[in-house]
């Protein structure tokens, strides 16, 4: 377990290239708009907070703004410019002007797919509201143009306010007829199929549960995943074209299955603890053998299997030596405990990776590899399962890698294939785990791989993919919310470690979904509560990020009653949310049991 790395910064002198290219496609502006034309701009004025506006890392502000109630306010990162952006209908070989009034350090306006010299005009410094404009003629066959705005990477919050594009109307069309025809198909613990009649005209349809948005999809047919069992849900489908979206189809409802006997919980408690044991190491909190890790422990992770290599897939689990730990057990004692552990109901896992273990299965050869060591170390010790905590540089993604629903990279690929693998030999109590940094999940909500237009860490999100192919095998997430920078939570807000504020943001994204990259079409789905365990440090030493136990109880307070939730507002209340995950259990034996007293005192 370790710290997750800064998204990488462009250089700061490319503005200077920047300026030279804005400069160079700016003209003389009209001084006035033909009476024909008209403003073209959906929202300019943010008064409908973003509707028609596609941001990275935008939300709207009543303070500062220009004139309404409202403005935008977005704020790049290291390795985004905070850009927002609309596609308008325009008329080809027609003139347009655009305009802007803008607060903030390098802000710009431009359009681009003008179809002739795609414009942009900027300031480098604007204490009060600016007005920024240009001109541009579409091409003879452009019949859509996009405007956008954006910062300076890393460079703080900027303004914009009443944007305007001047000139003749695109032929917009008319949007598509409503769907008819829709239906349930299979229904399942955790997934919903449906289908729906096409509608002429149409270029994709939207797909609504409950009144959200939840997919986007091309066909006429989808299966909406991440449900709760034994929950009764409606569903909707709008059809949509570059005109706009139709309205909604008649509503059809289903109730999910019960979730199977093996199902995902693996028989364990309502409300689970979770730690991380050192096994191979002491790691100076000391060595705690097996046999007296409390009753209290419902999971027990064995640290670490680790990679021969970074790209064999040959993992081998090694115990600490006595040299590091003087009075570590011996292998027959050590796995007489296991199975004592067992007998009381408690799952004992091999954990695989960790700060130090970088694993990538870049080949077949490497992900059979991976199956068969890592068989061998559960054959050996006779262990439950498996728990992933692939840190560092294990899962990044190519390029050209952007849907976490059907991804591309073999790192990421040949890792769901191996897993698959083993919870198809070991069967349905086969307990599987994963504990990544809030940098490869939650940060998914403003990043995903290199970006749509690169630049990006390709890291960004990795561990989403993963987790959506095995979502219903998976027993337990318990993202690491330690060792984290500040990550933007579901309202619009960074959110920092140090209070219940970061674990109520981190967990709340997980149980209600999120939108990966800012992308409303391509929804993250919900994990069930069962599933979700909130990882802490057990103590100042463990970790960057623990705090307090009267920080954690008011975490578990607001997630599974909405009570004590200060100035986060959850989207729902979970209280069959499964538990906490730690680092470590020897840190907590170091710190005279204070995270397992205080789970103890809460769950009872």
């Amino acid at each position: 377990m370790e710290r997750a790395r800064p998204l990488a910064r462009r250089p700061l002198v490319t503005l200077l290239t920047a300026a030279a290219l804005a400069a160079s496609g700016l003209t003389a502006l009209t001084s006035a708009a033909r009476a024909a034309d008209a403003d073209l701009a959906r929202n300019g004025g943010f008064e409908s907070a973003l509707d028609g506006w596609s941001c990275t890392a935008g939300t709207t502000v009543t303070s500062p703004v220009r004139s309404g109630t409202t403005a935008l306010k977005a704020t790049p990162a290291g390795a985004d410019n905070a850009r927002c952006a609309q596609t308008v209908s325009v008329r080809p070989d027609s003139q347009y002007t655009l305009s802007g009034y803008v607060q903030g350090t390098y802000v710009y306006l431009g359009a681009s797919g003008t179809g002739t010299t795609d414009v942009s005009t900027w300031a480098q410094s604007a204490p009060a509201w600016q007005q920024l404009a240009t001109t541009f003629r579409t091409g003879p066959s452009t019949t859509k143009v996009t405007i956008y705005t954006h910062g300076w990477y890393g460079t703080g919050a900027y303004h914009a306010d009443d944007i305007s594009l001047t000139g003749p109307g695109g032929e917009t069309g008319q949007p598509p007829a409503a769907p008819g025809g829709l239906k349930t198909g299979s229904v399942t613990s955790s997934g919903v199929a449906l289908s729906w009649s096409p509608v002429p005209g149409a270029t994709g349809y939207a797909v609504y549960r409950d009144g959200t948005k939840v997919s986007t999809v091309t066909g006429t047919s989808t299966t909406v995943t991440g449900l709760t069992p034994s929950t009764a849900y409606s569903f909707q489908v709008s059809a949509v074209n570059d005109a706009g979206e139709s309205a909604r189809s008649a509503t059809v409802t289903a109730t999910t299955a019960q979730r199977p006997d093996d199902g995902g919980s693996a028989d364990l408690p309502a409300h689970a603890l979770v730690g991380y044991l050192h096994a191979g190491f002491a790691n100076g909190s000391g060595y705690t053998r097996m046999a007296d890790v409390p009753d209290s422990w419902d999971v027990i992770d064995l640290a670490f299997g680790e990679p021969t290599s970074v790209t064999s897939g040959d993992i081998r689990f090694e115990r600490c030596p006595v040299a590091e730990c003087p009075n570590v057990e011996s292998d027959a004692e050590f796995k007489a405990a296991i199975k004592a552990k067992q007998a009381a109901g408690k799952k004992v896992l091999i954990s695989i990776g960790g700060q130090n273990g970088q694993v990538q299965l870049t080949t077949a050869a490497a992900r059979d590899k991976f199956v068969s060591s890592v068989s061998a170390i559960i054959d050996e010790y006779g262990l439950d399962g498996l728990d992933i905590d692939f840190e560092g540089h294990s899962l990044s993604l190519n390029a050209d890698d952007t849907d976490f629903k059907n991804p591309k990279t073999p790192v990421v690929v040949n890792l769901v294939s191996a897993v698959k693998t083993l919870k198809a030999k070991y069967g349905a109590d086969f307990v599987l785990t994963m504990a990544p940094e809030t940098f490869f999940v939650q940060l998914g909500y403003q990043y995903y791989g290199t970006g749509k237009w690169g630049g990006q860490d390709p890291r960004a999100g990795a561990y989403l993919p993963v987790i959506h192919a095995l979502r219903d095998d998976l027993t337990l997430l318990h993202v690491q919310d330690y060792n984290s920078g500040p990550i933007m939570g579901l309202d619009n807000q960074y959110h920092s470690m140090g209070g219940a504020d970061f674990h109520i943001a981190m967990t709340d994204m997980l149980l209600t979904g999120f939108p990966v990259a800012g992308d409303a079409n391509n929804v993250f789905p919900p994990l069930r509560p069962d599933q979700v365990a909130i990882g802490m440090p057990a103590s100042t030493n463990a970790g960057n990020g623990h705090v307090s136990p009267a920080e954690v109880t008011k975490t578990l307070n607001c997630l599974t009653k909405k009570t004590d939730c200060g100035s986060y507002a959850t989207h729902g209340t979970w209280p069959a949310l499964r538990g906490l995950m730690t680092w470590s259990i020897n840190w907590d034996r170091y710190s005279n049991w204070e995270f397992q007293k205080n789970f103890d005192a809460y769950f009872g």
